[in-house]
């Protein structure tokens, strides 16, 4: 083999392993991106949809837990959550967020709970829920 194609093997190997490389720091960021969305911990019990959003609700051990996502995320928008256990004060988060205000958190036990949701204009509230 002449030095001329053991070369642009080398320079095919290289730009290969060059490509190979880029793919992987491109996908490890995007499921990097995709973990950094908070979620709650347990499952989920209920789903409250409104006009620019949706307020999802978990369960678990005795702990209730809610977050508000946008329908349109991206645009800096003026986003809350709140739970609150019967008897008790509501944990709150409010703020201006692109894509979900949350993860709130309260421990109810076996007590009915009252969630809020806001983005934008819209927004929904439960009612006493999970007696």
């Amino acid at each position: 083999m002449s030095n001329g194609r053991i070369r642009r093997r080398l320079a095919l190997g290289a730009a290969v392993l060059a490509a190979s490389v880029l793919v992987g720091l491109i996908g490890a960021g995007t499921a990097q991106a995709q973990a950094s969305v908070a979620r709650c911990a347990g499952h989920k019990v209920r789903t409250l949809a409104f006009s620019t959003g949706k307020v999802e609700i978990y369960k678990k051990r005795g702990y209730v837990c809610a977050l508000t996502l946008a329908k349109r995320p991206g645009a800096r928008k003026t986003m809350s959550v709140s739970v609150q256990a019967r008897g008790n004060r509501p944990a709150k988060d409010s703020g201006q967020y692109t894509h979900h205000a949350g993860p709130v958190t309260v421990h109810a036990g076996r007590r009915c709970v009252w969630v809020k949701g806001t983005v934008g204009r819209g927004s929904t509230s439960s009612g006493w829920i999970l007696c």
